[in-house]
């Protein structure tokens, strides 16, 4: 007799502290972790409240809170039930080593606990199908969102657009205008160049006709032909560099107008990618549709 009431303690113990765990744990990880059951023989609740979230989901984004609201209401109510079913399982537990039969109350108490249980976590998967449901029509209003802004947006960057077009062009004529300009001015320089070295040749000769003695016709001439020289060189070196600045001015031309077709190649290329996205959501959207359609007709 002692034995069989050590026995007991023990089985009560072990069973309060499976019921300890389980209220702590959460009903969604708990329905999740319980096994299969071949058939359920206790369904005390209802299962009405697809209905609920059905309509809950079909009021759009205003009803979302609300919606959310009905959904924490639902899963503290299962939760709450599932802790109270494996509660009166360990109680059960505990009563049935008092009796004579007790493997055949424990048997019968499992079962009752299981069919519950099963019941427990067919509400669960449903309030879990509902949510998702919920998700998914939120996250197609976002896009839906998404896609009129970027509508609305839409003459704001062709007004961008244009106007970028526009300021390159107009900075293409400008570039051609200095290139005529340039070209223009090119017969004055060189005009200019040749009174400065005529008046050069005017100055030496004149030097010469005053009769400066051979020394200073030496140096005279020196001077000049280092003038000369430095005059040469200096021209030279110009020449040279507005050669390579219209070269450097060519290759930016050049590479701003692969710039550009490059640009318009994106474009075009985002363009496509973005009208291929906004029907593929669509046609998920009519497909979504038309499977809720189909359900709430199956139902």
């Amino acid at each position: 007799m002692g034995r069989a009431t050590a026995a007991r303690d023990v089985a009560l113990g072990a069973a309060l502290v499976v019921v300890a765990s389980i209220v702590v744990c959460p009903a969604s990880s708990v329905a999740a972790q319980t096994p299969p059951v071949e058939a359920t023989t206790d369904a005390p609740h209802g299962t009405s409240a697809p209905a609920g979230a059905s309509a809950a989901v079909s009021g759009g984004s205003d009803t979302a809170p609300a919606a959310q609201s009905d959904f924490d209401v639902r899963q503290k109510e299962l939760d709450r039930r599932g802790a109270d079913n494996n509660y009166r399982y360990a109680v059960a537990q505990h009563n049935c080593y008092s009796t004579f039969f007790v493997n055949h109350c424990l048997n019968k108490a499992r079962d009752q606990m299981r069919a519950v249980q099963a019941d427990i976590r067919k509400e669960q998967l449903a309030l879990d199908d509902e949510q998702r449901a919920v998700r998914a029509q939120q996250r197609d209003q976002q896009a839906a969102l998404k896609r009129a802004q970027d509508e609305a947006d839409a003459p704001q960057r062709a007004a961008d657009e244009a106007r970028n077009q526009e300021t390159y062009e107009e900075k293409q004529r400008q570039h051609a205008l200095d290139e005529a300009q340039r070209a223009a001015e090119a017969p004055q320089r060189a005009a200019n160049a040749a009174a400065f070295e005529q008046k050069q040749q005017q100055h030496a000769v004149d030097q010469a006709r005053r009769g400066p003695d051979a020394a200073q016709k030496a140096a005279n001439q020196a001077a000049y032909d280092k003038k000369q020289a430095d005059f040469q060189r200096q021209l030279d070196e110009a020449r040279r560099e507005g050669q390579q600045k219209a070269v450097e001015r060519q290759e930016k031309a050049q590479r701003f107008e692969q710039k550009q077709e490059d640009a318009a190649r994106h474009k075009a290329d985002v363009d496509e990618r973005q009208r291929q996205a906004a029907e593929k959501a669509q046609q998920k959207q009519q497909d979504q549709l038309k499977q809720q359609q189909g359900q709430q007709q199956s139902q």
